[in-house]
């Protein structure tokens, strides 16, 4: 039996993840993270609302185990929304998913668990892990691709999934909302979170204008012409083909660069990348892949993986080739993850891509 605490966000994959551990008869503790003050009554909104802590609370009652809300509202502020807007503001894409995980709610909660003695830190999250007899623990895709959620795991060390416990990663999503109801937890048809957590109205544009203010720009098209103004280059990513600010042209054009208050536009083929730089990457078998291994590269979050070759550039930067198909409006700030097969072996951020 161990002492496990188990990330309880107030959805149905971490309830489940906390009571398939009570079953398996472990000591379990549940533990809600306050990240943000957003209000209740915004159905599948995500995981800081009020409502999603109550939530919690009541499976953690139901399941008879200690249930605790840690305040961890500070470090999200500083480590995921202020670089969140700062990322934007530099001309880059972030995904907020990702540092939260990779600032938080994976990596800060397991330092915080393992220091108040726990075994594992659990979550809900959709990956698997299998761990070799050499003891080395391998992060692997789940059973329901749909739910994959090994991208924003990339960042994972060996430590860290030597002491982590993913319950659900086995379990399609649709058999885990039928255990859920079967068990009578309040969360098992509770809706999926697919908007960014602090900003639930879903204007990120809005957002962001209230904290940067009025930039304003050109919007040029690749010989540099000039077709439009902007009042701020924050307000657009690349590949992006609504809310130009331009018409009268003879095909649609999406964003291709974004370089100061320049925002440059072009054709859906000019969207094509070849050649990705990444820096902070990292590894989680702690070395980098085997030169024949037969890896493949994932630009998001639900991203198709592509064939690629591997070129490393300096300790934490690396150079990663298309050798296939070709992704298509990657934006410097974006996560990639590398694969071999099914397993996630790591990644970096994109810090420039070459068409």
């Amino acid at each position: 039996m161990a002492r496990i605490m188990v990330a309880m966000s107030g959805g149905v994959d971490s309830s489940m993840a906390a009571a398939l551990l009570v079953e398996e008869g472990h000591d379990v503790t549940g533990v809600h993270l306050k990240m943000a003050d957003t209000p209740s009554g915004l159905p599948g909104k995500g995981c800081c609302t009020l409502d999603d802590a109550r939530d919690a609370r009541r499976v953690a009652d139901l399941l008879g185990i200690p249930f605790y809300v840690w305040d961890f509202a500070a470090t999200f502020q500083e480590r995921v929304v202020d670089d969140f807007v700062t990322t934007y503001a530099a001309g880059r894409t972030p995904n907020p998913c990702v540092r939260c995980n990779e600032r938080v709610k994976y990596t800060a909660l397991m330092e915080r668990a393992l220091a108040a003695g726990f075994d594992q830190l659990a979550t809900g999250h959709h990956v698997r892990l299998i761990r070799g007899e050499d003891g080395m623990v391998h992060l692997m895709r789940p059973a329901d691709p749909g739910k994959d959620q090994t991208y924003v795991l990339y960042m994972a060390t060996q430590k860290q999934l030597r002491h982590s416990a993913f319950p659900v990663g086995a379990i399609v999503k649709a058999d885990l909302r039928a255990m859920a109801a079967d068990r009578g937890l309040i969360t098992a048809t509770k809706p999926d979170s697919h908007d960014i957590c602090f900003i639930p109205s879903g204007d990120t544009a809005g957002f962001l204008s209230a904290r940067l203010g009025s930039r304003a720009g050109e919007v040029v098209d690749h010989d540099g012409t000039v077709l439009g103004e902007h009042e701020g280059a924050y307000r657009f990513t690349i590949g992006q083909r609504k809310g130009l600010g331009i018409s009268g042209l003879d095909q649609p054009r999406f964003v291709t660069g974004i370089s100061g208050s320049t925002v440059t536009v072009g054709r859906r083929e000019d969207l094509a990348v070849e050649l990705v730089q990444v820096e902070g990457v990292t590894w989680t078998q702690g070395r980098w892949p085997d030169a024949e291994a037969h890896l493949t590269a994932q630009v998001r979050y639900h991203g198709n993986p592509l064939p690629v070759r591997l070129d490393q550039t300096s300790q934490r930067g690396l150079e990663v080739t298309f050798t296939g198909d070709r992704p298509s409006g990657v934006a410097p700030g974006q996560a990639l993850a590398v694969y071999e097969g099914d397993e996630c072996l790591g990644g970096g951020t994109i810090a420039a891509t070459s068409p």
